[in-house]
């Protein structure tokens, strides 16, 4: 991550250290799980390899000239991830999971 130009960052993938993965099963998403690989396993029977079902939402962070870093629209971000979740039918992900990263 110190190769990062905090300054011009875009929309695109940049590989971080870690990522937060959340698990929905039995009819409710589990607890978030810190990751620091870029692959994950996934059934055979996926939808998302089958019937391109899936929502994602990056998130946008800058470093300040005080060096902290602040994350950019949270919020918005949020509500397009529940959003998305309507719109593919899928379980929505409760919005104050995202609220303990």
């Amino acid at each position: 991550m110190e190769n990062i130009d905090w300054n011009n960052l875009n929309f695109g993938y940049i590989k971080t250290d870690f990522n937060i993965r959340c698990t929905y099963k039995n009819g409710s998403w589990g607890d978030l799980e810190v990751s620091d690989s870029e692959y994950f396993s996934m059934h055979i029977a996926a939808t998302a390899i089958h019937y391109g079902q899936e929502s994602f939402e990056g998130l946008k962070a800058f470093r300040g000239k005080d060096g902290k870093v602040r994350v950019f629209r949270m919020d918005e971000n949020a509500k397009r991830m529940v959003d998305s979740a309507d719109g593919t039918l899928m379980a929505k992900v409760p919005v104050e999971n995202l609220w303990k990263l």
